[in-house]
């Protein structure tokens, strides 16, 4: 496993990561013997980072990482978990309510701290709240010992362009923008680099897209982009090839991003995508995707209030 420093934190995080999402049953039903088995079976392949929210399978899924790692010394991984999302469409941004939800966090995580706390999906909310409120949340938690570093997270990039020249934070999450199908995270580096703010890359199979099954019902792509990512799966199949593995081993080969989080809660997939880490990229497989890819390259779909989707690349645009 290779390590890359994130940003300002110089924490050392392994290049693929554990988004326990998965542990929440927010993509399929699960059981706990499999999602202990893939947090135990990620670490001891050396996945030193994961990452959670109290809003994944509504505290489901850190209930379920918590009696993963209670037993785990705490110096053996790297823990991140989020505040202000409560439901899908329910977000409490006030400086209570994040106190409140990381101290609720943490029993369930069985520990005394979080490295990493995000604010999470800030694009659903006014700027005012999030700076007036949330951010000094955070600033009075980590005085207090209960966070080491504080983030932010959302969907659309220009959420980034937008705070970042305002705020002091240590890392951010960007989703589903830096994959076989989106590289436009690429245009949001030079600004963290030149603040020093660690990445977190998430989701290189962009929520399901790229897969040989359909995507979820819930997921917010368009129709072609969804068929067409399908198209790319396919053809990765009849090659006798996963484009799950062309999709890992792209979004961490960049040496510029830190850490991609992969989301599973299947002791096998874990070690499928470590395995293939050290494997060779098929470069003229990797041409051929990007060719069927390129009729919705970089589309996306919005995402929370609107003057921070303008401009993007969408589908409805793009028809």
């Amino acid at each position: 496993m290779q390590y890359r420093k994130l940003g300002k934190t110089e924490l050392d995080v392994s290049i693929l990561s554990l988004g326990a999402s998965s542990l929440g049953s927010v993509f399929r039903e699960v059981n706990e013997a499999e999602c202990m088995r893939t947090v135990q079976d990620a670490l001891e392949l050396g996945i030193n980072y994961i990452d959670v929210s109290p809003y994944y399978g509504l505290t489901k899924a850190e209930t379920m990482l918590g009696k993963a790692i209670k037993d785990i010394p705490r110096d053996r991984f790297l823990l991140s978990t989020k505040a202000g999302r409560i439901e899908e469409n329910v977000f409490d941004f006030s400086k209570q309510s994040i106190i409140r939800s990381l101290e609720q966090s943490l029993k369930r995580l069985h520990t005394d701290y979080a490295d990493i706390v995000f604010l999470h999906d800030i694009e659903f909310v006014p700027m005012d709240v999030i700076l007036e409120e949330a951010l000094p949340a955070l600033d009075q938690l980590k005085r207090e010992g209960k966070l080491r570093f504080k983030g932010i997270c959302g969907l659309p990039l220009p959420l980034f362009e937008a705070y970042l020249p305002q705020i002091e934070v240590d890392a951010i999450i960007s989703y589903c923008h830096y994959s076989l199908n989106d590289t436009t995270l690429l245009d949001l580096l030079p600004l963290l680099e030149r603040q020093n703010v660690g990445l977190v890359n998430a989701s290189p199979l962009s929520m399901g897209l790229l897969s040989t099954r359909k995507p979820a019902n819930w997921h917010p792509a368009g129709e072609k982009t969804k068929e067409i990512c399908h198209q790319a799966a396919l053809f990765c199949a009849e090659q006798g090839a996963d484009i799950a593995q062309l999709a890992v081993q792209f979004s961490t080969s960049n040496e510029r991003v830190p850490t991609t989080l992969v989301s599973t809660a299947n002791p096998s997939n874990i070690r499928n995508n470590v395995h293939w880490l050290e494997q060779p990229v098929d470069e003229e497989l990797l041409r051929e995707v990007q060719r069927i890819l390129e009729p919705v390259k970089d589309w996306t779909w919005p995402s929370g209030r609107g003057e921070f989707n303008q401009g993007l690349r969408m589908e409805r645009e793009a028809k």
